[in-house]
């Protein structure tokens, strides 16, 4: 499943142009509610009762009338056309960052050459959006109109004598294509930490995407509603923006975090009481800047908004929960059980490694011919305690500490049974584990001893491998240390995938999310690991 962020704000923006477009177009057809103009005024070409604008002047035609002796006003080339060259111009922009551009960084991030390549591509979509723009200006004349009808040019600056300087509104094409490139980084960076946030990834992409459908639905109502003139009061656009925003982020709060996190407990506890009140009040606040003519945010809006949303909102939002809470659980439920069969068959396709059986089954009978029977049977007996570990016990979910140890310590005995002894070669294990009753998810810890023996073992050079398990009332703790070599090797071992350490990770978000701490990498001459497991219901 893919978070469709970028598609829903492809369609948002497609529809946009296309909706102011249209109106330009019905205007023209005298369909929809026009801009007077000052030409219309001063021709008389409008035969229909429109409210004429205050900021639109008989004068200001006059004026240039005046100026330049005699002017057809033409209706299509000065409004029509321009109007619509500057939304083509903006999408053709959008399309080319979107397309082009974003891509391309998204692939080879990783290199230092693709930034100065972006920075020019974003130098030149500027330079040509800037001067389209005046192109534009050009044709339209927007002070014969008093500048109406033609908001989108306002933001480059309105040029009295276009094409005369061609780096006119360059600056403020670039603080737009800054501002739209700061938010392009956080919706890739918020997309990217979504589709790789492991177990739960494909539940977060559906919020993320009813999320980004609703907000697009958000935007086009208003814009629908200027467009068409059916709500003609700023009044209500404004209390639209406070409310209905601070309404959608609160509905999906509460209904895939707030209500399901204490959906078990009885009654209203006081950690879901604070939650509910913090949440609403802090989604009330950024919202409250739309509420006054004059900007910034107005105290009484905000309160306002925020005792409607703890007030009527949160009821509703819980009445829509009870209606879906057995859906929400099916998904949740689902989403766990996909992601652990996921983790669990990448682990079975990888548990056992072949090469690790072949030569253990070379150091028996090489023992065997050195000295007898008896270093030979204890292998064969630990060689089958681990087979019948994989068999038994890997396909529970937990299983006792202590047998996950004996799997760890078969192994290591194994490890050092194939490894001749050396003095440059020095393997220490130290496990404290007494009294310790904890249950672990299986195969958890061994993976890391496994990568410890695989990378950390060069017969030709000094080598070491420390393994510390401990175990007490703070949980389970284990931390390995391997000496580095080159990666050139003959162990046809360090070919083997092993476990991997993302499946690892993976299960460890599946059982104990927020209940363990994992780091590793090198320090220095040696790789070290370090996991620590609280204990929690598993016990």
């Amino acid at each position: 499943m893919k978070v469709k962020i970028r598609k829903y704000e492809q369609l948002l923006f497609a529809l946009l142009a296309m909706m102011a477009i249209i109106n330009y177009i019905l205007q023209r057809l005298h369909l929809a509610a026009a801009y007077v103009t000052g030409f219309e005024m001063y021709n008389g070409t409008h035969n229909k009762p429109l409210s004429i604008p205050k900021n639109t002047t008989k004068l200001a035609f006059e004026q240039y009338k005046n100026l330049h002796h005699s002017v057809a006003f033409n209706y299509q080339a000065y409004m029509l056309l321009p109007r619509i060259g500057v939304v083509l111009l903006f999408m053709a922009v959008y399309c080319c960052l979107n397309f082009f551009t974003i891509p391309q960084l998204r692939r080879s991030y990783r290199s230092f050459f693709i930034y100065p390549w972006v920075l020019f591509q974003i130098l030149v979509l500027g330079y040509l959006l800037a001067l389209g723009v005046n192109v534009a200006t050009w044709y339209a004349h927007p002070a014969w109109n008093n500048y109406g009808e033609f908001q989108l040019f306002a933001f480059f600056g309105y040029n009295e004598t276009p094409l005369t300087n061609l780096w006119a509104g360059f600056s403020s094409a670039l603080i737009f294509l800054a501002v739209y490139g700061t938010y392009a980084a956080i919706r890739e960076f918020v997309i990217y930490r979504i589709e790789n946030s492991g177990p739960k990834s494909n539940y977060r992409v559906l919020i993320a995407n009813q999320i980004a459908a609703s907000f697009c639905i958000f935007l086009l109502l208003p814009a629908l509603a200027s467009y068409v003139l059916i709500i003609k009061d700023d009044s209500i656009y404004r209390a639209y923006f406070v409310f209905i925003p601070s309404v959608i982020f609160i509905y999906f709060s509460n209904t895939y975090w707030l209500f399901p996190r204490f959906a078990g407990t009885r009654g209203i506890s006081f950690q879901f009481g604070w939650r509910l009140a913090v949440s609403t009040f802090v989604y009330a606040f950024p919202f409250a800047l739309f509420g006054g003519k004059a900007g910034g945010v107005m105290p009484n809006i905000w309160v306002i908004n925020w005792i409607v949303q703890l007030a009527i909102v949160t009821p509703i939002t819980w009445m829509l929960y009870l209606q879906r809470k057995d859906e929400i659980r099916e998904l949740r439920g689902a989403e766990m059980a996909l992601s652990k069969s996921t983790a669990n068959l990448q682990f079975l396709r990888s548990q056992i490694n072949p090469h690790f059986l072949f030569n253990a089954l070379n150091t028996l009978y090489g023992t065997a011919l050195v000295d007898g029977s008896k270093r030979t049977a204890n292998g064969i007996q630990m060689l089958g305690d681990m087979m019948r570990f994989m068999l038994d016990d890997n396909h529970l979910d937990f299983i006792p500490l202590s047998n996950e140890i004996s799997y760890l310590k078969n192994y290591i005995a194994l490890q050092k049974l194939r490894i001749q002894d050396s003095d440059q070669i020095n393997i220490s294990e130290h496990i404290t584990v007494d009294d310790c009753g904890y249950q672990i998810s299986p195969m958890l810890l061994i993976p890391f001893v496994e990568n410890a023996f695989k990378y950390g073992i060069n017969l030709n050079e000094r080598s070491w491998i420390s393994i510390e398990l401990t175990c007490d009332k703070t949980g389970i703790c284990l931390k390995v240390r391997n000496s580095l070599h080159s990666a050139e090797t003959n162990d046809p071992e360090k070919k083997h995938a092993g476990i991997g350490l993302q499946n690892v990770k993976e299960r460890l978000m599946l059982f104990y999310e927020g209940r363990h701490q994992l780091s590793y990498g090198p320090i220095g001459n040696e790789y070290i690991v370090e996991l620590m497991i609280k204990p929690g219901t598993h016990k």
